[in-house]
């Protein structure tokens, strides 16, 4: 798949994550084998950062990648538990 074409079952998902201080955010999740690189989020002027991630229907475990930390969605009420002791937050796509 290319980056940046959209499959024709996928639909636009967007994570949002708010930290004024970073320098850099991506997200990353089940949906890409947790690359940190490949969606790179934006910044506006009040510091909220965004992306956009075409996904077929399903459920997703994701993390933010902010400055090289993982961190879970505050905005994200569903978790689950993950093998390294911490949780995963989790997005449906229907």
């Amino acid at each position: 798949m290319v980056i940046g074409l959209k499959r024709s079952k996928e639909k636009d998902t967007q994570f949002k994550f708010k930290a004024p201080q970073a320098k850099k955010v991506s997200v990353g999740g089940s949906f890409n084998n947790w690359n940190p690189n490949a969606f790179l989020a934006k910044k506006d002027s009040k510091g909220n950062w965004s992306v956009t991630v075409g996904l077929t229907p399903g459920t997703y475990e994701y993390k933010f990648y902010v400055d090289g930390s993982w961190m879970t969605d505050p905005a994200c009420k569903k978790t689950v538990n993950n093998p390294f002791g911490s949780v995963n937050s989790v997005v449906e796509v229907k």
